[in-house]
C-alpha cells in the first residue's frame, strides 16, 4: 500500500473543514477500526468530514490521485474492503429536520437510528428502525434494511424520496426518480459502491402507539416458544413481527425468547399473541406500550464496537424439519440464533435492486470468534446449520458477511444493471462500497 506523502495530506487537511488522520497520528488506531473489530483494515487515512462540501473536495483529490475512497458512517458492515482506501467518516453529517405535516425527515449521512427515532417519536411518527440503535440510517438503507416495521411498510429502502450524493467525479446532486431514475434505483438498496451519500429524504410512517417487548424462557421450551412463534406467525396482520432468539451467552444457561413489535394499541396486542400466554410462565416479560424511540432496547444489542462472526441466510418455510434443524442441537459456540418473520409488505413488488423478498423467514446466526479455533468452530457450526435448514439461496446486503459478494443477495439481471451504472458513473473505482459491484 503507499502511503501518501505528507504534502497530499496538507492539501487536504488545508480544503477540509473535518479532521484528517494519517497511519502515524496519534488516534489513527482508534478511528480507522470498523465496528467489528474482527475485520482488519490498512487504510491510506482517515477523513472525518464536516459537511457535503468537504466530502466533494476528497472525491476530486483522490480522483486526481487515483485513490479509492471508502466510506463507513459508523464502522458498522466492514468486509476489508477498505484496505488500500482513504477512509470517509460521515458521522459529523448528523443534522436531522422533520416535517411532521408531509411526514418526512432529511437526514445527513451520519444520523443513527436510535436518533431518528427520537427524533420522530416527538410528532408521533416512526422512520423504519431495524434491531440496532446503533446502526446509521443511511448505511441500512443503502443495503435494502430490514426493520421492524418492514411487514407494514416494506424495505427502509422503500421509504427514500431523494438521495443527496457526491458522484465519483466530485459534482453533487439530489437524486430523485425524476432526476435520474437509473441512480435513484440503484441507491435504494444497491449497496454503497456507487456514490457517496451525504443526506437522505425520508418518508415517515405514523405511529401514534406502539407495542412491543421481549419474553424470555429457559432454553428447556424452547420446542414449545418456537412452535407458537411459527403458528402466530402463520396468520400475523402485517402490523404485527416476531423474532424467535436461541441465546447461548458463556457461563450462562441456555434461554429461548420471542420479540415482538406491534403498530396499534396494547390490547388488540395481547390479542393476537395470546398463543405466547398458555405457554409456561416466561422467566421475564418486557412487552408493554413502547415508544419508537424505544424500540432499540427490545433486542439489547451491544452498542459499543467488538468482535462477530455472522450468517444470513432466506428461509423458504418452517416446518417441522427446520425445527428440528434449529433445536435438536444447542447452538453453542453461536450465542445467538434469530429467526425473523417477514412477508407482508416485504413480499409486495418493490422497484429495488432487491425486488419483492418472497421468502418467508430470515436467520441470523452470530458468534464472537475470540481466537482462530473458535472463529472455526462457529463458522462450522454456521455452515452446518444452513445446510440443515430451507435455505433459498440469497439473502439481504445487510446480512452478508465478508466472505460474500453482492451477487449473492442480488438477481442477476439487478447485478447486470449495476454494473452497467459503475461502468458509466465510476470508470475508476474510486467510491468502494462494503461490498463491490464489479468483484
Amino acid at each position: 500500500m503507499t502511503i501518501l506523502p505528507q504534502t497530499t495530506i496538507d492539501d487536504v487537511r488545508a480544503n477540509v473543514r473535518g479532521r484528517v488522520w494519517l497511519p502515524a497520528d496519534a488516534g489513527f488506531d482508534a478511528v480507522h477500526r470498523p465496528w467489528n473489530r474482527a475485520i482488519e483494515q490498512r487504510v491510506r487515512a482517515v477523513v472525518e468530514v464536516a459537511d457535503a462540501a468537504d466530502v466533494a473536495h476528497l472525491v476530486r483529490f483522490a480522483q486526481a490521485r487515483n485513490v479509492p475512497i471508502a466510506t463507513q458512517p459508523s464502522g458498522h458492515g466492514a468486509t476489508g474492503r477498505a484496505s488500500g482506501a482513504i477512509l470517509l467518516r460521515t458521522a459529523g453529517l448528523n443534522a436531522i429536520a422533520i416535517d411532521p405535516l408531509r411526514m418526512t425527515a432529511r437526514i445527513g449521512a451520519g444520523v443513527r437510528s436510535g436518533e431518528l427515532q427520537r427524533a420522530t417519536a416527538t410528532h408521533g411518527l416512526t422512520a423504519l428502525p431495524g434491531s440496532s440503535p446503533a446502526v446509521t440510517v443511511t448505511g441500512a438503507a443503502l443495503g435494502g434494511g430490514l426493520s421492524w416495521f418492514g411487514r407494514a411498510f416494506g424495505w427502509m429502502a422503500d421509504s427514500i424520496l431523494a438521495v443527496e450524493i457526491v458522484a465519483a467525479d466530485g459534482t453533487t446532486h439530489r437524486v430523485t426518480p425524476a432526476t435520474d431514475p437509473d441512480l435513484f434505483w440503484a441507491l435504494r438498496g444497491g449497496g454503497g459502491d456507487l456514490a457517496i451519500v451525504t443526506a437522505l429524504e425520508l418518508q415517515l410512517r405514523p405511529a401514534p402507539s406502539v407495542f412491543g417487548g421481549r419474553q424470555l424462557w429457559p432454553a428447556t421450551h424452547a420446542r414449545q416458544v418456537a412452535e407458537v412463534f411459527r403458528s402466530v406467525t402463520e396468520t400475523a396482520p402485517d402490523a404485527l413481527t416476531l423474532w424467535l432468539e436461541l441465546l447461548s451467552f458463556p457461563g450462562a444457561e441456555p434461554l429461548v425468547a420471542i420479540d415482538s413489535t406491534f403498530l396499534g394499541d396494547e390490547a388488540t396486542a395481547r390479542s393476537l399473541l395470546h398463543e405466547t400466554s398458555l405457554l409456561p410462565t416466561p422467566l421475564s416479560d418486557t412487552r408493554a406500550p413502547i415508544s419508537v424511540a424505544d424500540l432499540g432496547t427490545i433486542t439489547a444489542e451491544p452498542t459499543d464496537p467488538g468482535p462477530g462472526a455472522s450468517r444470513g441466510e432466506l428461509l423458504t418455510h418452517l416446518d417441522d424439519n427446520a425445527l428440528a434443524a434449529l433445536l435438536d442441537e444447542e447452538i453453542a459456540p453461536l450465542m445467538t440464533l434469530q429467526i425473523r418473520h417477514l412477508g407482508g409488505a416485504l413480499a409486495q413488488p418493490s422497484d429495488s435492486p432487491h425486488g419483492a423478498l418472497t421468502e418467508p423467514y430470515a436467520v441470523y446466526m452470530f458468534g464472537v470468534p475470540a481466537t482462530t479455533r473458535v472463529a472455526q468452530s462457529i463458522a462450522g457450526r454456521q455452515a452446518a446449520l444452513a445446510g440443515a435448514l430451507p435455505t433459498s439461496g440469497r439473502k439481504p446486503i445487510t446480512f452478508l458477511n465478508p466472505g460474500e459478494r453482492l451477487s449473492d443477495a442480488l438477481p442477476g439481471s439487478s447485478m447486470r444493471r449495476l454494473r452497467q451504472l459503475k461502468a458509466e458513473r465510476d470508470p475508476n473505482r474510486i467510491i468502494r462500497g462494503n461490498f463491490g459491484i464489479l468483484d
